[in-house]
């Protein structure tokens, strides 16, 4: 496994939207997950990867639709946690959205071409992605938490 040269994501533009390194930030309901994710993609340079983590109903695959919407897919986006992943085409390329939940080793995705399909991605998502942090340290790690006593507010934290 080569560690693929994912691009780094603008960080005074991630600080525009609230994405400052390990200051959370607060998303009330998934519409604003959503157009957190819209707006996000817009600023992200091309071949960017993006780890999503959280709890289960966290708001991964709700961030993930955003993110689609905003490199104009219109299609239903849904989590790739059976699948394994999922490659939405988009006008601007190709959304590779992957879950790394129910692998049992790192080397199935690697198997599945995971290094050339996020080469070739405009924009790579990777649920779960703990494994795979060192093989890609230029990605930026997003992890959402539920609120205690908020059902609808999610905690959204850049943790690099």
């Amino acid at each position: 496994m080569t560690a693929l040269p994912a691009v780094p994501p603008p960080a005074d533009l991630l600080t525009a939207l609230g994405l400052s390194t390990g200051v959370p930030l607060l998303l009330r309901g998934e519409d604003e997950q959503r157009e957190l994710g819209r707006r996000l993609a817009l600023l992200l340079p091309p071949g960017s990867l993006v780890f999503l983590e959280g709890e289960l109903g966290a708001g991964k695959t709700t961030l993930a639709q955003g993110l689609a919407v905003g490199l104009g897919f219109s299609g239903l986006v849904s989590s790739p946690t059976y699948a394994l992943m999922h490659g939405y085409p988009t006008p601007q390329g190709t959304l590779l959205h992957a879950d790394a939940y129910r692998t049992r080793h790192v080397q199935e995705l690697y198997e599945m071409d995971l290094e050339r399909l996020i080469s070739e991605a405009r924009l790579s998502l990777i649920e779960w992605g703990e494994a795979f942090y060192d093989d890609f340290p230029a990605a930026l790690l997003l992890r959402l938490s539920h609120l205690d006593g908020q059902p609808e507010t999610r905690q959204l934290l850049r943790a690099r």
